[in-house]
């Protein structure tokens, strides 16, 4: 009689419940696995074959089939390992089937027996949880990434040999492994640190508040990447929410260190400009996340900006636009979340001269330069700034800027603000804020909507632009403490559109 087991399948960045059913016949001895498996999967006959033997059990000498359900489900990676090795000894009569059958399990096997740790438990726990599943089964190494999901009892197993004693009941179930400490910080990144510039600090803290995207323009040494970095310092601890989705995501990707615990930090990703569009928004058969998508709920910086192939720049629209990102191959579909902060960093000409008045380029050349970026682009742009040199007393001043500290006191107050008005709607950030919704919840000075109009007028803003706009002035308006928008909010927020009239078509 066919046995059978419960695993999980990842599929994007969520994982499907598999039925992996096992039957032992009499016949030649052979081994089949059908369910669309791939390269991986399909290999693990081996493994399997050969952890039953060392672990101490027997293997069977007659034909064994094994089937992966739903067999429309393409199923990949050596996380089947473990249930399918659990089935065979499941129909063998060395596993109870009361045990195994309402259980969900995932682990690679060695040939020794020891159970090596998989990507994506996170994951294949919530999928557990959505299907009423109570029980995981997991590699020791995983044990404390699955712990995090709530209402999940985990059975930690480092070797074949015990998880057939955690489901025969045989032994009781050890305690989750304790997720490694993060890294210390020996030297936080603190906004005091940067001399100058207070426009470019005042317009990320404008970004923090409000979720919106950022591109710096200056010279070389103007403190394009170090403000940059200190960004994320000011921004405020992820949510309970947050924390899973973010860890989700990385376990998928395989990136939690070994025995690692939940993803406590908000993401910072800073890809090079050789990159391609697969490894900036996703992509491969089957479909897998990109930057964007390991910078949810954190910051992507892209530095040096129009050095990016500008088809791959041109793959951000839709993820600055929605959020998302839906990926379609031959081999399944993966939808990919994507709702990060851009921090773009570009100098003012191909040279990197320090100064307009000491450039080397013609104004051809560095409107062609920055011409790369594209004026689609440019719209999903909220906050663009223009930094200039640093001059030596600047430099070597010796007073103290505004602290990290202080920016995120008034960056939270900010937020607290926008969470009680976007109460209801699922949204948490101005920036997210679509059109009607902007139009119903923010209400505009009579002044401040003229100043907008003749503001669409000279320089030239879509409709888009507009819309953009007016969500920063609502941010301003937010850390200001204002409940309507008035006309000093709309003009500062125009103040940022600059480079929409220095390059519109």
């Amino acid at each position: 009689m066919p046995a059978h087991v419960l695993s999980a399948a990842l599929q994007g960045v969520e994982a499907t419940l598999v039925r992996v059913e096992v039957d032992v016949a009499d016949g030649l001895p052979v081994y089949h696995t059908v369910g669309l498996p791939d390269s991986a999967v399909r290999e693990s006959r081996e493994r399997v074959k050969t952890a039953i033997r060392n672990a101490g059990f027997a293997f069977p000498s007659d034909r064994v089939t094994v089937n992966l359900s739903p067999a429309d489900v393409r199923k990949e990676g050596a996380a089947f390992d473990l249930p399918i090795a659990l089935g065979i000894l499941t129909a063998m009569g060395s596993v109870r089937d009361a045990g195994a059958g309402k259980v969900a399990i995932i682990g690679e096997l060695a040939l020794d027996g020891q159970i090596q740790p998989v990507r994506g438990t996170l994951a294949v726990g919530l999928a557990c949880r959505r299907g009423g599943i109570t029980t995981l089964l997991v590699p020791r190494d995983n044990s404390a990434e699955a712990a995090a999901v709530e209402g999940l009892r985990v059975l930690p197993a480092a070797t074949l040999r015990e998880a057939v004693s955690l489901l025969n009941g045989d032994m009781l179930a050890p305690a989750p492994e304790s997720a490694e400490p993060p890294m210390p910080i020996v030297d936080e990144a603190d906004f005091a640190d940067v001399r100058g510039q207070s426009h470019a600090k005042r317009a990320l803290e404008i970004a923090a508040a409000g979720g919106h995207n950022v591109l710096l323009v200056g010279p070389p040494g103007a403190g394009k990447t170090m403000l940059a970095r200190r960004l994320a310092a000011v921004l405020p601890p992820l949510g309970r929410d947050e924390v899973i989705e973010v860890t989700t995501i990385w376990s998928v990707a395989g990136l939690l260190p070994r025995r690692g615990g939940l993803m406590v930090t908000r993401p910072f990703r800073a890809p090079h400009h050789t990159i391609s569009v697969s490894g900036l928004i996703g992509g491969g058969s089957p479909p897998h996340p990109g930057e964007v998508t390991l910078a949810h709920r954190g910051v992507l910086f892209l530095d040096e900006l129009p050095e990016f192939q500008q088809h791959v720049l041109e793959s951000l629209r839709q993820p600055l636009e929605d959020g998302r990102v839906a990926i379609a191959r031959a081999k399944g579909i993966g939808n990919f979340p994507a709702r990060f902060l851009l921090v773009a960093a570009a100098n003012a000409c191909r040279r990197g001269c320090p100064s307009l008045d000491r450039c080397l380029c013609t104004p051809a050349e560095r409107n062609r330069y920055l011409g790369r970026l594209s004026r689609p682009l440019l719209d999903r742009i909220d906050l663009q700034v223009e930094l200039p040199a640093l001059e030596a007393v600047e430099f070597q001043g010796n007073g103290v800027g505004t602290t990290s500290a202080a920016i995120r006191a008034r960056v939270l107050a900010a937020r607290e603000r926008q969470h009680d008005r976007l109460a209801g709607t699922g949204l948490t950030l101005n920036s997210e804020m679509s059109p009607r919704l902007l139009r119903r919840l923010c209400p505009v000075a009579p002044e401040a909507a003229r100043l907008l109009g003749a503001a669409m007028t000279r320089l030239g803003l879509s409709a888009r632009g507009h819309d953009r706009a007016l969500r920063v002035a609502r941010t301003i308006a937010d850390l200001a403490g204002a409940s309507t928008i008035g006309a000093e909010h709309c003009a500062e927020a125009v103040q940022y559109r600059g480079l929409d009239r220095a390059w519109r078509a």
